[in-house]
């Protein structure tokens, strides 16, 4: 199982989503005991309905519990103060002069509108190791494209 990348707010909201999804969970539980109550169950759409939606959480709730599971939270991380990795904050200068700045996040928390992306990102897999100063060429869906790095931080 792949290790997933969370920052301390991002794990705590997970759990709070599995919490509600358990709620969800027994809710729906009685909605079918419900259901199952008023006959004919080939033909009962409530009864259908119920375990469709109970199939849908369930899911769910198995795929937060695996991020749970596998869960490495960024903050507890040691990360090199000096050297572009996941929980740091990168301001980059491209090849037209324009500074931007993201903060590398796990695949859970990404929001580039935000200024976080997702360590498995194009950018953030060319940048990924590399060190103030350098010069960096990353293949992007666009095409490549040179980035300097002028400062590298603790994001989190």
């Amino acid at each position: 199982m792949a290790d997933t990348y969370l920052t301390r707010a991002g794990y705590e909201k997970l759990r709070e989503d599995l919490a509600e999804l358990m709620k969800q969970k027994t809710q729906t539980s009685l909605d079918i005991g419900e259901a199952r109550e008023k006959g004919d169950l080939k033909e009962n759409a409530e009864y259908h309905s119920a375990k469709e939606k109970m199939a849908e959480i369930m899911g769910r709730i198995g795929k937060i519990q695996d991020k749970l599971q596998s869960a490495k939270i960024i903050e507890e991380m040691n990360i090199p103060k000096d050297t572009v990795a996941i929980g740091t904050t990168v301001t980059l200068e491209d090849s037209d002069g324009e500074k931007i700045e993201y903060a590398l996040v796990g695949e859970d928390e990404s929001d580039p509108l935000e200024g976080k992306i997702s360590v498995q990102s194009p950018l953030a897999q060319g940048l990924l190791g590399k060190k103030v100063k350098e010069t960096v060429e990353v293949s992007l869906p666009a095409g490549p494209r040179a980035f300097k790095i002028l400062k590298v931080a603790r994001a989190v």
